[in-house]
């Protein structure tokens, strides 16, 4: 019997490299585990284009059958899908084999119960890291069944049951699937509207030979930017590994952060159904919860994570929820997250409101923000005090690490989950008090 390397189960989802941390014996009992703690009849497994994915999933499927329940295997699918094919059929379960944006020597495991419900850290991925530790297991009576299905057609049509494709012009969009599963849903989606794909890297390879699938980096958007200009295209879109996350481009290859795709989907979210609630994560622009009051919904915000906005969705039945990772989640998908639903909703709003990708984000966004920036700090609990005790003039709060509000500037500095890291992100009305205070506050963090 094997070690198991129990850094493996994180706070979202389960994964480590392959095969030294996550192996086809791991994979097996982390199947045998999820029938054993949630007790399922029928388990929907899908899986990325990653060079160690089918053998996974061969042995985790073996893990499920061996555990008495049924398989629906629908093959090659990005993580929404997977969602889609939990929430919509009814599946007991669902697990994706994916390692989303990480590099190809990672794999893993995103796990969800019924309704397309996330299992998250103390929320079963403990209990699963518990029971595959211990390596005891009910001894089965019968094998399960395998059923597979090919879900992309069905998938398709919920995706445009967000839009009316009538409305979405025939824009010139540049596409980056990052040699990622957008490669093979974005042709099948957009053979339904009248836009004209530029595909990059759309041939699913999982040694990642262009770039990595982790669009959020700029260097790897870097192609994309150039190939949008080049091709004097209306806008750009890419993709990371599993598709289930979309970062955008515009017309002047500008690249808009989450938070800015968020306030575009909720304008045109606010429009079909008014005063609805939508949330938002700390980390966002003030312009987003401005764009959500002008509109006339509720703007609610939250920590950062998908295991707390969902939860917070259904408590308020929000109609959408978006964070400044790419991460944007819909009611009407499960409570579930979409990137292909958000870069259709994102269309529809461009195509109504008549104007240039760019025009639209700059009537809506008068913020500067410095993006996310990393430091290594070997005691965070101390360094958090001295920045609440350095800058406590301002309004503070603890929602999430620490965020302290001057009025024409505020900062939130929070914590890694995993690394002796403090994420630092700061929004002002002009460059220049961006500027001052970043050489400020980054001055304070290393010293």
């Amino acid at each position: 019997m094997i070690k198991i390397d129990e850094s493996i189960f994180k706070a979202y989802d389960i994964r480590g490299t392959y095969p030294d941390q996550l192996d086809e014996e791991v994979a097996y009992k982390i199947g045998r585990a999820l029938v054993e703690y949630l007790k399922p009849t029928k388990i929907a497994v899908g899986r990325d284009m990653r060079l160690s994915s089918p053998d996974l999933c061969e042995a985790l499927i073996s893990g499920i059958v061996e555990s008495e329940a049924e398989v629906v295997d629908i093959g090659l699918v990005s993580t929404d899908c997977l969602y889609f094919a939990v929430g919509k059929y009814g599946y007991d379960a669902g697990v994706m084999i994916t390692a989303s944006h990480n590099p190809p020597q990672y794999n893993g495991f995103k796990l969800c119960k019924k309704e397309a419900v996330p299992l998250s850290g103390e929320s079963g991925i403990d209990q699963i890291k518990n029971l595959v530790v211990e390596n005891k297991f009910s001894v089965p009576l019968k094998i399960g069944r395998i059923e597979r299905i090919d879900l992309d057609d069905a998938f398709v049509n919920h995706l445009l049951s967000f839009v009316d494709q009538r409305k979405i012009k025939p824009f010139k969009i540049v596409m980056d699937a990052g040699n990622g599963m957008a490669g093979k849903i974005i042709p099948k989606l957009f053979s339904n509207l009248s836009c004209r794909v530029v595909p990059m890297f759309f041939e699913l390879d999982g040694s990642f030979p262009n770039h990595l699938a982790s669009p959020i980096e700029p260097q790897n958007i870097a192609p994309l930017r150039e190939r949008v200009l080049k091709e004097n295209a209306d806008l750009g879109a890419a993709f990371d590994g599993d598709a289930d996350r979309v970062f955008l481009v515009d017309e002047k290859a500008n690249p808009l952060g989450g938070d800015m795709v968020t306030a575009l989907v909720a304008k045109n979210l606010l429009k079909k159904e008014k005063g609805a609630t939508i949330l938002y994560n700390l980390i966002c622009s003030k312009a987003v919860p401005e764009v959500i009051e002008r509109e006339g919904g509720k703007p609610i915000r939250t920590r950062v994570g998908h295991a707390l906005i969902k939860p917070l969705m259904k408590e308020y039945n929000a109609v959408f929820g978006g964070e400044h990772s790419g991460h944007f989640y819909f009611r009407n998908n499960w409570f579930a997250d979409s990137g292909l639903i958000a870069l259709l909703v994102c269309l529809e709003l461009v195509s109504e409101e008549n104007q240039p990708l760019s025009a639209l984000i700059k009537s809506i966004d008068p913020y500067f923000r410095s993006g996310e920036i990393n430091s290594r700090v070997e005691n965070i609990p101390r360094m958090l005090e001295e920045i609440e005790k350095h800058y406590s003039q301002g309004k503070v709060d603890h929602l999430d690490g620490l965020t302290i509000d001057f009025g024409d500037w505020w900062f939130n500095i929070r914590p890694s989950n995993t690394e002796p890291l403090l994420r630092l992100n700061i929004e002002a009305q002009s460059r220049e008090t961006l500027e001052r205070k970043k050489e400020e506050l980054l001055s304070l963090i290393r010293s």
